[in-house]
């Protein structure tokens, strides 16, 4: 059980400055979870295979010769190190990514001090590097679609568990860091 409340003892200009915030109440075990009713990566997932089947139907390309497999391996290879980056910041710090889970800190160190969806953003990031890959110009909208869907569907259920669960706490980490980029 946690203390109801926690202070902060600041020494600024020679002063002591006492605060008293409120520490969030443990949520019933029940409760203790974002909500999130599907898997993040497939809601990239399902775009793309969207984007194949208008591929085929409509086939397109836009990039051509060695560039294209360049860049879009370049591309890829920084959505998935973004991802696994942000996944390992989080077990380290002694949490569980895996959204359907209680969350048990605020990880606000490593790739998480310049965004709060790391691993996200590195999926946007793969998707726009098949894209380019594959060369289907229908597989670039998977890339806004998910995250649209990432953004109504997971990202805005984890911030309110994440605000009722940690308070102050996430609340201040949320103003001092972008949602995404």
């Amino acid at each position: 059980m946690k203390a109801p409340f926690l202070f902060f003892i600041t020494v600024a200009r020679e002063e002591f400055v006492i605060k008293f915030v409120a520490m969030p109440a443990e949520l019933p075990h029940e409760e203790d979870r974002p909500g999130i009713p599907i898997a993040p990566p497939l809601l990239f997932v399902f775009p793309i295979l969207a984007s194949l089947v208008l591929e085929w139907l409509v086939p397109t390309n836009f990039v051509h010769g060695v560039f294209r497999w360049i860049l879009g391996a370049l591309i890829v290879i920084g959505g998935i190190a973004l991802s696994v980056g942000g996944f390992i910041t989080q077990k380290r710090a002694g949490t569980d990514p895996i959204p359907f889970n209680p969350s048990t800190r605020i990880v606000a160190h490593g790739i998480y001090r310049f965004t709060r969806n790391p691993m996200y953003i590195g999926f946007a990031l793969s998707t726009l590097g098949l894209a380019i890959l594959v060369d289907s110009a229908w597989m670039l909208l998977a890339v806004p679609i998910g995250l649209v869907l990432i953004d109504r569907i997971v990202t805005a259920r984890e911030e309110r568990y994440l605000e009722r669960k940690f308070g102050e706490e996430y609340l201040s980490y949320k103003r001092r860091v972008r949602r995404w980029i």
